[in-house]
């Protein structure tokens, strides 16, 4: 997991993206599409065509940092290209980087009584 510091929003790019694009390019399409500024300290991903690749855009304060990750089965959920950018919850973007349904989590155990 990224180490997301305090105050630090995570922007999901909707649509897909040409995952070919580094560092350089990722970041003109967060000034040019988005109208972020990529140097903000705030993390931007985004998603391949197909689905299973993801990657994430972050300036820590002393350089671009460019996470990825390839699920080996099923594909990332993702918002349709017609609602622009949306902003998530570190807590949604470690649910998102983990394959699991980010907008409505389950859980798995709810304790019935204390003690």
């Amino acid at each position: 997991m990224i180490p997301v510091p305090s105050g630090v929003r995570v922007w999901l790019a909707t649509g897909h993206t040409d995952m070919r694009k580094g560092f350089s390019g990722l970041a003109l399409l967060v000034q040019e599409t988005l109208r972020l500024d990529p140097y903000s300290g705030h993390l931007f991903v985004f998603r391949g065509r197909n689905g299973g690749l993801i990657k994430v855009l972050w300036h820590d304060g002393q350089g671009a940092c460019l996470f990825s990750k390839r699920l080996e089965r099923g594909r990332f959920l993702w918002p349709s290209a017609a609602e622009g950018t949306v902003t998530i919850t570190p807590a949604q973007l470690g649910y998102l980087l983990e394959g699991i349904d980010w907008r409505h989590p389950q859980r798995t155990w709810r304790p019935e009584a204390v003690g």
